[in-house]
This record gives structure tokens, sequence and C-alpha cells, in this order.
């Protein structure tokens, strides 16, 4: 018998999307699925199209959220709701394939406990459903990876971002060891990866099996806006936890080059007290500040003179 996979889906102001994200968790192919619906306090029509979606299935699970709490924390509402071997994260504006359960379970069935996550690739899609890139391709374009590491991925984590978030299907008991979501933290992918790599290897399929859809407004367009400092805080808590979680001087390189990344986006962005924050916790690691503080320096130099 299949094992039943929980799959967690969120809404916040999603409605335009709502029937096409729905219809396509209601037309996998693998049938052993636990769907829990939560609306994180839309304002627009969200809960109402969700309501009609889910007449004559009353198997599925839905609660409203009144307010807006947050997706961590409406996350965490469905996850322990969630009765499945594995859970998958579903925001209701993505899609996806038939096949895409299917796959990912049988992949993850085949292995050891020690793989806790499968991931694979996903076309980008806008808001009229049209393919308008794909991930690994755009990763490649940018000369960001040459090829999609699996395994203990741990520290190439660290260095750079290369998984498609809403492509993972994820044992329960990865969530059972970390807790849920960390839901302290605006946004929940990046602490997710480095916690559960630590600890799990990750295995991908080289196929397109979701296709996220890429809007202005969502939260990883909004991640470096200056409006959104709470997001660019929660990256900054992330490498705290991660300066705890190395174990050899490979992996604080690693880190390093993250925190030096990190710091530019500060700088560039004008969150000068976040950017300080970076160098004390680059100094802590053991590395020499002076390039990052140079770089700052001049970047900051830049800013000013464009003012007049």
């Amino acid at each position: 018998m299949n094992p039943l996979v929980s799959v967690i889906c969120i809404s916040y102001n999603h409605a335009p999307y709502i029937s096409e994200a729905l219809n396509s968790v209601f037309g996998q192919i693998y049938t052993e699925i636990e769907i829990i619906i939560l609306d994180d306090g839309s304002s627009d029509t969200s809960v109402g199209e969700i309501e009609k979606m889910i007449q004559g299935k009353p198997e599925v699970v839905f609660i409203p959220n009144i307010e807006n709490e947050g997706y961590t924390p409406i996350f965490n509402k469905g996850l322990a709701l969630a009765k499945g071997k594995y859970i998958v994260d579903f925001a209701l504006d993505d899609v996806m394939r038939p096949d895409f359960l299917s796959k990912s379970v049988e992949r993850l069935e085949a292995l050891a406990e020690e793989y806790g996550v499968c991931f694979s690739n996903a076309d980008y899609i806008n808001s009229k459903s049209e393919i308008i890139g794909n991930h690994n391709d755009t990763l490649r374009a940018k000369k960001l990876i040459s090829e999609i590491p699996q395994g203990d991925i741990f520290e190439m984590v660290l260095k750079r971002y290369f998984i498609c978030t809403p492509t993972m299907v994820i044992r329960k008991s990865v969530f059972d060891r970390m807790g849920g979501y960390d839901e302290s933290l605006a946004y929940e992918d990046f602490d997710f990866w480095v916690r559960s790599s630590r600890y799990y290897k990750y295995t991908f399929i080289d196929e397109v099996l979701m296709q996220k859809r890429k809007l202005t407004s969502s939260m990883s367009a909004l991640r470096y806006k200056h409006q959104h400092n709470d997001q660019m805080q929660s990256v900054f808590t992330v490498c705290r936890k991660v300066f705890s979680l190395c174990k050899s001087k490979s992996e604080l390189d690693s880190l390093y080059l993250r925190l030096s990344y990190e710091h530019r986006q500060c700088i560039r962005y004008q969150v000068y007290a976040l950017a300080d924050q970076y160098i004390s916790l680059v100094k802590k690691i053991g590395r020499n500040t002076f390039k990052l503080q140079l770089i700052g320096f001049s970047i900051r130099l830049g800013f000013n003179r464009n003012r007049f």
C-alpha cells in the first residue's frame, strides 16, 4: 500500500489562481493524499474560491483564518493536523504536474531514511499561467551552478540558492525532528534547508514536476526591498544559527561566502545597521572583515554621490 502524503495548501490573496492550483492537487496520479487547506486571513475572495472548489469533498480539511498570522505559523497549524508519512508545502498560486507526487514518493521510498527531502526542477509561469522560464536553466544561465547538488548538500546550501522550494516532498520525520518551521522568521525556506540538510540528505529528480508562479508581489520578489527588512532580518537570524551548526573549516568558509553576499545586499539596499551585524558575525567566525568594510564603504560612497 502506498504511504499517505499530506499536502498542506496555503492561501493568502491567491483568488485568481486557486482553481488551477487545487485542480492540480485533485488531478494527481498518486491517490493516497490528505489535503489540508489554510487561508491566512486573505482580503480578497480566496475563501469563497476555496469553498467552491471543495464542495462535495468532505475529506478535505479547510481552516479559514480570520487574522493574517504569517506563513510560518499558518503552515505549522496545518502540519499539526497532518497524518502523512510525507509532507508537501504547497502555495495556492503554484501548479503541480500530474506525476509530481508519484515520482517524488517513489524516489524517497526507494532510498534510506537518511534521505529526508526530494526536490525537482520547475518551470516558471506568470499571472496568465504562461511559461516564462525554467528554474535550473536560469541557475545555469547566471552561472550560479553547473550541476544540481544532492546527497549531503549542507555546505552548498550555505553558498547559494538552487532548490525550487515548491518542488520539495519531505519526510514528516524531518519536521518532527525540527519542530516545524521557525515561527519567529518571516519566511521559511533558507532556514529549513540549513537545519534539515545538517541531518538529512537530499535527492534530486531532473524533471519538471512543478510550475512555480513568479509574481512581483511574491515574498521572494520582495526579499531585498527596503520596506521588507523583516525578511532580511530573518536571513541574518538563520546565518547566526548556521554558525552553531558548522563542523569544519570548509563549512565556515562557505558560511563566510554567504555572510559576504548578505552584507553586500544590506549595503546595496541601505540597511546599514544590519550590515554592521554581519560584520560582527564575520568577526565571530574568525574571518577578516577589512575587505567587507572596504566594499561597504565604496558602495555607500557611491550612494552618497548619486544624491547630488
